[in-house]
């Protein structure tokens, strides 16, 4: 019945004592932020799609906020003038190598 049971064995986490577990979870990058706010942004230009593809990846989906850092009201009008910039034959809906 060995390695079995409910027993010490080595697992996941074999060899990492608490203080590198520790340092693992605090490890994180630097904070994000809404680089709209910071420059003073109030309105974003639908018909600039030189400045709406640093928002889009190479597929052409729009970027989570996680990954960009804006702000939640304007992910909402950065992805409302990306539809529109779609609409017009600005920005693609969907492509192979978008950068």
């Amino acid at each position: 019945m060995k390695g079995k049971g409910k027993g010490k064995g080595r697992g996941r986490d074999a060899g990492i004592g608490p203080t590198a577990q520790n340092q693992i979870k605090t490890a994180r990058s630097a904070k994000k932020y809404c680089r709209f706010k910071k420059a003073g942004i109030k309105y974003i230009d639908y018909k600039d799609p030189n400045f709406l593809l640093k928002f889009v990846n190479d597929q052409g989906k729009v970027l989570p906020r996680r990954l960009t850092g804006t702000s939640l009201k304007f992910q909402r009008r950065l992805s409302r003038a990306i539809k529109r910039a779609r609409h017009l034959a600005l920005l693609p809906f969907v492509t192979d190598s978008l950068k």
